[in-house]
């Protein structure tokens, strides 16, 4: 269990600071530099377009380098890109500076991901909880990250450019992060070899076309998830929600993943087909809907805790559904699959909801769009059959 906790450390920093902490610096960044919305989401797309080709690289660099380097050296760089996002100011440079992090994230999710499942894989009877643990990791990344940036933008509100010191801040943060994963990297490396090598050269045994609708509904799941944590807070401040109120709906957000892993433990567990995905994509489109519905603050919230509570058990969904459904030879590459296509996913949703935004409408009807795609996904992953 402590090793899980410890490999939780890979999820907070690949998707919990270096992607959704960007939700929280949106306003501010948008608003000093005169972004558009489409701008500001074309942010997180160079950011999912790295993640895409990181996860494209990962099964390569897994062979070469291990999933346990990967991890750690991965965080190392993935810190690095986030620091370094602090230092400009034009749009060129941060842009880059995305697409950087998103490589190093990949790698690291993707590798932590795997050794989760190896990790799942000694202790069977608890291999769900093992691995909701380390993707409510997640939500630990969040939770900081929402302390982090509200403190930041607080102390630095007088400075040009203040929001820079929340890029340094949150890199430190990662960096720190980063030291900590040595251990559990170091851990699994010492595995029996049955265990740690998870035979990645014969990876070729996972066939697309079986998973084709499982895949589909994946890829709709990283349009319509990303639109929300990309938007989110932009529009509860053009709602009228203070700095501080959204740094706690972001917060109730993040607790709601930490603890989503013991609420869907089971219904993974229990199904080796794609009735989880189904099941957590039409909730996530509820989740979304809310705030783009109404302004109500209870509702809002509700919003908040229902998303954190499901969305990263949807990527927990596929990683058991290959894990149940190839042997372990595969599963690497199975987790690579699925988070190409979430990337691709991503790269479309933010841009596309941004431009949605800048129209008529506004940040609700790009949301609206983001609800549908899920909706769309949980269709789609009813149809995904066990092997």
């Amino acid at each position: 269990m402590l090793l899980a906790l410890a490999l939780s450390l890979g999820a907070a920093v690949s998707l919990g600071i270096t992607r959704f902490s960007y939700g929280l610096l949106l306003p501010a960044m948008r608003s000093d530099l005169n972004w558009s919305y489409a701008l500001s989401g074309a942010m997180n797309t160079a950011n999912a377009l790295g993640y895409f080709l990181g996860a494209l690289a990962t099964p390569w660099m897994m062979r070469r380098w291990g999933p346990s380097a990967l991890l750690w050296v991965g965080a190392l760089f993935a810190s690095a890109f986030m620091v370094l996002s602090g230092f400009f100011v034009q749009t060129e440079p941060l842009l880059l500076q995305r697409l950087l992090a998103g490589i190093a994230s990949a790698a690291v999710f993707v590798a932590g991901g795997l050794l989760a499942a190896r990790l799942g894989a000694q202790d069977p009877p608890r291999s769900a909880l093992l691995l909701g643990l380390y993707y409510g990791g997640t939500g630990l990344g969040i939770v900081l990250s929402s302390g982090v940036v509200w403190w930041v933008l607080e102390l630095t509100a007088r400075q040009a450019h203040g929001w820079r010191w929340v890029w340094w801040c949150l890199g430190l943060l990662c960096l720190l992060a980063s030291l900590v994963l040595r251990w559990p990297a170091r851990a699994m490396a010492s595995l029996p070899a049955a265990a740690a090598s998870g035979g990645l050269a014969r990876a070729e045994r996972f066939r697309w076309r079986q998973f084709g609708f499982g895949l589909s509904a994946y890829a709709l799941f990283g349009v319509g998830y990303i639109g929300y944590m990309t938007f989110v807070v932009a529009l509860l401040r053009t709602q009228g929600r203070t700095a501080l109120e959204a740094a706690c709906f972001y917060a109730l957000l993040g607790v709601a993943v930490m603890v989503s892993g013991r609420l869907w433990a089971g219904l993974l567990d229990r199904h080796r087909d794609g009735r989880p995905l189904a099941v957590l994509n039409g909730l996530l489109g509820v989740a979304t809907i809310l705030p783009a519905w109404t302004p109500s603050w209870p509702l809002v919230l509700l919003s908040g805790a229902l998303f954190g509570a499901v969305f990263l058990s949807v990527v927990a969904s596929t990683t058991a559904l290959v894990r149940h459904n190839l042997a372990q030879s595969a599963w690497a590459s199975g987790i690579g699959a699925f988070t190409a296509v979430f990337a691709l996913g991503q790269i479309l949703g933010p841009t596309v909801v941004g431009w949605i935004a800048d129209g008529a409408g506004g940040l609700e009807r790009g949301l609206w769009c983001s609800a549908l795609a899920l909706w769309a996904g949980a269709l789609l992953a009813t149809r995904q059959r066990s092997l």
